[in-house]
């Protein structure tokens, strides 16, 4: 594996490992026309980003399509981990994680509390340090309780509702400023995260689909919350197969849909 320090010609590297729902796109045994696009923008693996700065980089959430977003984008390079929360479309990917670790000696993870024990419980041999053989995962916990530090990016937690349930999104700031709010999972953004990041340079929200669901945002929704937060771009993330890529068309300007392998120079 190639160690070196990712090559940028810009603070931040953004790059879309997943933008889909969790049963990704598409979905099993679907015939909508979505399902069928011939548009490779409409095959969506389970949400998650990769992030590159001069000093380091990381991932947000290990998916279920983990493996293959890595071998797809030759992800050479990962100093960190960094949880959402831990519902299956997130974290199922996260033994795949045993290279890089096996590169650094272990692996640091970041997540809430409860992210953490969720972790902890369903990959418990990873965390429980017995019968540890070379090339397994080795992950060091690092409990999120406030804003920290991967190299010169500050990583600002930020609780949103995800249904009946409180999840993380992140703010990542520079000392040019807010480059990126990440929302992949969230069904309402209150105020004080809209003040928080607002005029962020690019938020990335949750857009599931036109109707209205219990635990993700319409697009009308995510829209309203772009129209408080201002920013200088917005882009749309865990879509599912009722959103086809050429909704884009519609879409106020300055506002986007974002896919799979796209790259985000900040």
């Amino acid at each position: 594996m190639n160690s070196q320090l990712p090559t940028l010609n810009s603070q931040l590297r953004l790059t879309f490992l997943g933008t889909g729902t969790s049963q990704g796109v598409p979905t099993i045994g679907c015939d909508c026309d979505v399902c069928h696009s011939p548009d490779p923008r409409d095959q969506r693996l389970r949400s998650s980003i990769y992030v590159e700065t001069p000093e380091c980089a990381w991932v947000v959430d290990t998916g279920t399509d983990f493996r293959t977003q890595a071998l797809r984008e030759n992800i050479r390079r990962l100093d960190a981990v960094v949880f959402t929360h831990s519902h299956t479309d997130h974290i199922m990917g996260f033994d795949d994680l045993r290279r890089y670790s096996y590169d650094l000696g272990s692996i640091p993870v970041y997540a809430s509390a409860e992210t953490m024990s969720d972790l902890a419980r369903v990959y418990e041999f990873a965390f429980n340090g017995l019968n540890r053989f070379p090339g397994y995962l080795v992950p060091v916990p690092h409990i999120i309780d406030g804003p920290f530090r991967l190299g010169e990016t500050t990583i600002t937690p930020l609780p949103v509702p995800h249904g009946r349930s409180t999840v993380n999104g992140y703010l990542f700031s520079r000392d040019n400023g807010k480059l990126v709010a990440y929302l992949s999972d969230c069904s309402a953004v209150p105020d004080e995260i809209a003040r928080e990041i607002f005029e962020v340079e690019v938020l990335i929200i949750d857009a599931l689909r036109h109707r209205p669901h219990p635990t993700h945002l319409s697009v009308a929704q995510a829209l309203a919350v772009a129209a408080k937060v201002r920013p200088g771009r917005t882009l749309f993330t865990h879509i599912c197969h009722e959103l086809p890529q050429a909704a884009e068309a519609e879409l106020p300007a300055g506002v986007g849909m974002a896919y799979d392998g796209l790259k985000l120079e900040l």
